[in-house]
């Protein structure tokens, strides 16, 4: 899979810097140029991953601190013509942290006599099905593996070079142009030029009404 992504260029990336990044004084450099949040595009050529847009976003000093992956499926058909108004699509969500789960964000006709849409969630939250059981932190199961002599959850020092292939030219070309990253507010989703930037490249559809059950706030990408 790595060797069908293509590198990364400008064109496909968005940087930001937390307002008020360098007063912290342990940062010498206070014009530095250096990234505290990226929206990066990749795309695959293979035959199944063709025009498949993939993203990967990260920043410090955000509004949540989280690690997920998140698939959006294409529109509902027709779902105009069964209600009053267009279904949200679909997504499937695995999140890693702050907890363990995996679900699938649907709609449901609106309790009552209502015929409007609304979207829920399908869930398995692994810290709450199994709450009796000691689930130890991702650094201690790594560590364990060390101890075991298991491989699986470390990569291959081919697929780590490949892997630096695709970033380096990006990473060079941000120091050697000294491209300015976009300030963006500390608690904030990131610079508001990155969620245009995803709309553009992705046709992404993100909601703001919703708001997971069991977790407080709106959805954020």
């Amino acid at each position: 899979m790595l060797n069908a992504t293509e590198i990364i260029t400008l064109d496909n990336v968005i940087l930001g810097q937390y307002e008020r990044y360098t007063d912290d004084e342990s940062i010498d450099n206070k014009d530095s140029n250096t990234p505290t949040f990226a929206v990066i595009c990749l795309y695959i050529n293979t035959p199944r991953w063709a025009g498949v847009p993939f993203i990967l976003k990260a920043g410090k000093a955000m509004n949540e601190h989280k690690t997920e992956m998140r698939v959006q499926f294409k529109d509902i058909p027709a779902s105009e013509y069964l209600f009053d108004t267009k279904c949200a699509r679909n997504e499937l969500v695995m999140k890693m942290r702050p907890s363990d789960a995996i679900y699938m964000k649907t709609n449901v006709k609106r309790p009552g006599y209502h015929t409007v849409p609304v979207q829920s969630e399908l869930e398995v939250n692994y810290n709450q099905r199994y709450s009796e059981e000691n689930n130890p932190d991702a650094y201690s199961r790594l560590i364990l593996d060390v101890l075991r002599g298991r491989q699986g959850t470390f990569v291959r020092d081919d697929e780590l070079r490949r892997s630096w292939e695709i970033f380096t030219p990006i990473l060079h070309k941000i120091e050697g142009e000294n491209i300015r990253p976009i300030i963006y507010q500390r608690g904030s989703r990131g610079p508001k030029e990155a969620d245009d930037f995803i709309a553009r490249k992705t046709d992404f559809e993100f909601h703001a009404e919703y708001s997971h059950m069991y977790h407080h706030g709106k959805a954020s990408l």
